[in-house]
């Protein structure tokens, strides 16, 4: 990890005096107890405001799906694809090689934000003139000015990529979890109001928007840095590469994870896609705003680590352990109550969303189970092998969509679930080999919160059936989802042993500082 003074040392440069939380985000923590601590405490935070976050989301559904139609997703998600595919492209990976090295300077950072701007007015000028293609290929022409709306989110989101990064080699946390919880609901107070005044798609299209340009302002405010001139040095062609192949390896996964919302939006048209995005998200919220929750915190962590490899396994372990006991019984919840959770969440209209929802769950777990990995090998250094993971895994994922598209949503959902499900072991076996992870220390890891779910999910699956026909809809579904939710707990804490580690990590969370410091 190297010490404190080296790290300040390192980080001094020609550019305009910084203030102490800038100077904190160019040198990072290296303090053992204060490392410990903002691990604990800020990776609660993340969680909680991601949590928060997540919740704000699902209810904001709740309200536009009841007022909005699938079609409006729909048009959304034919330029959202696109959107997202260049946005893989707007920091180069640079976020991430801030983050991931052990030392930057001040005219590192000031570099690497100029070129962060650059490509986001890029990526803004080129995704707005693709609008006349989208509207050629989906035959749609309300699709021009979504596309050149839409692409002003890359020049706003540009100008706080580093400021972002900066909080998180500082381990600041907390700041980053505001930051997302202000801009979510500011976004969403938007598309509620401008649905509710008739806009519709484009009530979705402003929350995007909204969210770039709050999360913008409120990174400036949160790390008071300012850039000064760029500086090209080899050090800087070194994050390149490192973030040249993050940023590969990330397209390649987006392609082959989202090829079939583009097959189905050309083949199918807005309405079928709406309704397979919508159950894709539904699917998908719990894995992804666990795992991108946990991330956020793990990979600056496991960063800071790469100088003492047992320490790093031991933590990674802890952490993949723990997303996995949040997302594994969260996906079965969706699986069985999934007729209850589109009702609730989405409105009756979108009752052909709920076998898409069973029928992808098999990939939500093994997405659960396997995106952890990822951490690992970004914070060892190990992108290439990450890429070529991703490289595997996009042809098969293609054919898979392909083979299915012939039976709409449906079959692109059981494409889906079942190449993924093909995929897993392997891609584990790949993953974690050479990295002191071994077949002992993976399935320690994910054992007991899979044993415990299945269990729980069973009983919360018998709940239902045996109570179907004496209870109305919605409390059967309450009583049956309490059923399974106390059963997971009881299981996991006191029938698998684990409730000594999580009064460990509450005892770290609710610690007072002092006490946190003295006793590391």
């Amino acid at each position: 990890m190297g010490d404190s003074s080296d790290t300040k040392n390192d980080s001094t440069g020609s550019g305009p005096r910084q203030s102490p939380e800038a100077e904190e985000g160019l040198t990072g923590v290296t303090a053992p107890g204060e490392f410990k601590r903002r691990s604990v405490r800020g990776g609660t935070a993340v969680v909680l405001g991601r949590g928060s976050a997540a919740v704000l989301q699902i209810g904001t559904t709740l309200i536009l799906a009841r007022i909005l139609s699938p079609t409006d997703y729909g048009l959304q998600a034919m330029v959202l694809t696109l959107v997202n595919l260049c946005s893989l492209f707007q920091d180069a990976g640079l976020s991430s090689a801030t983050v991931q090295r052990p030392t930057v300077t001040n005219d590192q950072i000031s570099t690497i934000f100029w070129i962060n701007v650059a490509l986001g007015a890029f990526l803004t000028a080129a995704v707005a003139s693709a609008g006349p293609f989208l509207v050629s290929f989906y035959k749609d022409p309300r699709l021009l000015w979504i596309t050149v709306a839409s692409a002003s989110v890359f020049f706003f989101n540009s100008l706080a990529i580093q400021h972002r990064s900066m909080l998180n080699r500082a381990m600041r946390y907390t700041a980053n979890a505001k930051i997302e919880i202000t801009a979510a609901v500011i976004g969403s107070v938007v598309a509620i109001v401008m649905a509710a005044l008739g806009c519709g798609y484009w009530s979705l299209i402003c929350q995007n928007i909204t969210l770039s340009v709050v999360q913008t302002i409120a990174a400036w405010f949160a790390m008071r840095w300012i850039p000064g001139k760029p500086r090209w040095t080899s050090e800087i062609r070194t994050m390149l590469r490192y973030g040249g192949t993050v940023t590969l390896n990330s397209f390649v996964v987006y392609v082959s994870y989202n090829a079939e919302k583009v097959l189905l939006g050309r083949y199918w048209g807005a309405a079928p896609l709406g309704l397979y995005g919508r159950a894709y998200q539904l699917s998908n919220l719990p894995v992804q705003q666990a795992t991108d929750s946990f991330s956020a915190v793990a990979f600056p962590t496991l960063s800071r680590l790469q100088g003492d490899p047992p320490r790093l396994v031991r933590a990674y372990l802890k952490a993949h352990s723990l997303v996995v006991s949040i997302t594994v019984p969260a996906v079965i919840s969706c699986a069985i109550f999934a007729n209850e959770v589109v009702r609730i969440l989405l409105g009756p209209k979108w009752g052909g969303a709920v076998p898409i929802v069973r029928l992808l769950a098999p990939a939500m777990m093994v997405f659960a189970l396997m995106n952890p990995m990822s951490w690992l090998l970004r914070a060892t250094g190990l992108v290439e092998r990450s890429l070529k993971i991703a490289v595997f895994i996009a042809p098969v994922m293609v054919l898979a969509v392909v083979a299915g598209l012939r039976y709409g949503p449906n079959g692109v959902a059981i494409g889906y679930s079942a190449a993924m499900v093909l995929l897993f072991i392997p891609l584990i076996a790949w993953a974690k080999h050479g990295t002191g992870v071994s077949n002992r220390d993976y399935w320690d890891a994910i054992k007991r919160p899979l044993i415990a779910g299945f269990i729980a999910g069973a009983a919360g699956w018998w709940t239902q059936y045996a109570l179907r026909n004496s209870m109305p809809s919605f409390p059967l579904f309450a009583v049956a989802f309490s059923v399974m939710g106390l059963a997971y707990l009881g299981i996991l804490l006191f029938g698998m042993g684990q409730l000594p580690e999580y009064r460990e990590l509450l005892s770290h969370l609710f610690a007072r500082k002092s006490e946190a410091a003295a006793g590391s």
